[in-house]
């Protein structure tokens, strides 16, 4: 296993993994056809059984596009936005000035709070399938794993921001979905269906998804470059055999 040098593996919780009933994760890098696999496996599921998305992410690609279509300055808020959220999450910058990493720490706290709102959902009998999935393994937004980087922040208040927030992202990876499903992509057909995105960034999330475990978890790995009919097909049957 190759160690990707934009981030730092984290200590995983040490405690016995919780699997969490009817909670179903899918991940992958941009262009992998999450987002649209997770659609279709929902719309599958739904005449069988009681099931809803959850977006276990930061910042979702509807929530772009909403921004992109603002009057006049839409399309070049969301690039500025995008461009320096890129800067700020990658582990290779310097630490995030003070009120960024207050930002990113309320936004790991969003994320915790979300998480457990899915979580007693799946708890009540809802089928979720959760369109990505937190980690403690790697730093990194990108990777949603811990976003400050106890390896990159100076000063003891980020440095203590940082180590709670590697607590929160324990605490979440304790809990295991009943599967994930992780689409495998390469670098090149990624940015062939992702243009917009950057290319160094797509490699980066291709290299750390193949590496994380999810503490131990279930996982179903595709290669989603195949027939998309023939991936839904194996999503659907591996999620019907749950319980």
């Amino acid at each position: 296993m190759t160690t990707h040098s934009d981030a730092k593996t984290s200590s995983c919780p040490s405690a016995t993994p919780i699997v969490v009933p009817r909670m179903v994760a899918i991940v992958g890098c941009d262009g992998s056809g999450k987002s649209t696999i997770t659609a279709d496996l929902i719309k599958a599921m739904q005449k069988i059984r009681p099931t809803e998305r959850r977006y276990l992410g930061l910042i979702s690609g509807e929530d772009g596009d909403k921004i992109k279509k603002l009057p006049i300055i839409g399309v070049w808020l969301e690039r500025r936005l995008a461009k320096k959220s890129e800067k700020t999450q990658s582990m290779r910058s310097e630490a995030p000035p003070l009120w960024a990493a207050f930002i990113m720490y309320a936004l790991s706290c969003w994320r915790s709070s979300n998480f457990h709102k899915a979580k007693a959902l799946a708890e009540s009998g809802v089928l979720v399938i959760a369109d990505r999935y937190p980690q403690a393994e790697i730093s990194g937004f990108h990777y949603d794993g811990p976003g400050l980087g106890v390896e990159r922040v100076k000063g003891w208040l980020l440095k203590e921001m940082a180590k709670r927030e590697v607590v929160i992202y324990e605490k979440l990876a304790r809990y295991q979905p009943e599967l994930i499903i992780r689409l495998d992509i390469d670098v090149e057909t990624a940015f062939a269906r992702k243009p917009d995105h950057s290319y160094q960034e797509l490699s980066d999330k291709i290299e750390v998804m193949r590496q994380l475990t999810y503490n131990g978890a279930n996982i179903l790995d595709l290669d989603s470059r195949k027939p998309y009919d023939e991936v839904l097909a194996s999503v659907v049957a591996a999620v019907k055999a749950i319980n």
